[in-house]
């Protein structure tokens, strides 16, 4: 699996959201700004996030969008999942039944892909921005920062 540009802006979108204080929904112009984002591109993603749930906006002059549920209850697999991102690292075919040396691979690329899909699913904004501040700390630098 390869995360593309549009899944790195989603996550980081949603993480510079998880610093946001709960109830102040933030502009898209303002996440853009902070996270070097085109702000057309990013629109278009948390329309596509508010579908799956994962952010709601607000209308109005101090409307914006703002996170549906807890940092720990949104993980980076249903943020991927929500923008269109394929999470099967394996080839759409079936190995040939004779040649057992494909049976074992498609076993084993079966076998990682069940385990990076459910790391995926068990990895949260909550962790990705513990995650962040730990490095963030280790290299000596304030715990304010741009994901």
């Amino acid at each position: 699996m390869k995360l593309t540009t549009r899944g790195h802006y989603s996550v980081k979108a949603l993480l510079d959201l998880s610093l946001q204080p709960k109830s102040r929904p933030t502009s898209v112009k303002a996440i853009a700004h902070r996270q070097d984002i085109p702000a057309p591109y990013l629109e278009k993603l948390l329309i596509e996030l508010r579908r799956a749930g994962l952010v709601e906006s607000i209308r109005g002059s101090q409307g914006g969008y703002r996170l549906a549920r807890s940092p720990a209850q949104i993980s980076l697999g249903q943020i991927l999942e929500a923008v269109g991102e394929t999470i099967d690292p394996l080839p759409h075919h079936t190995p040939e039944a004779e040649r057992a040396a494909d049976w074992v691979t498609f076993s084993l690329w079966h076998r990682l892909h069940q385990k990076l899909k459910e790391a995926l699913y068990n990895i949260t904004l909550e962790d990705l921005y513990y995650d962040a501040r730990s490095w963030k700390a280790a290299q000596g630098e304030s715990t304010s920062f741009v994901v």
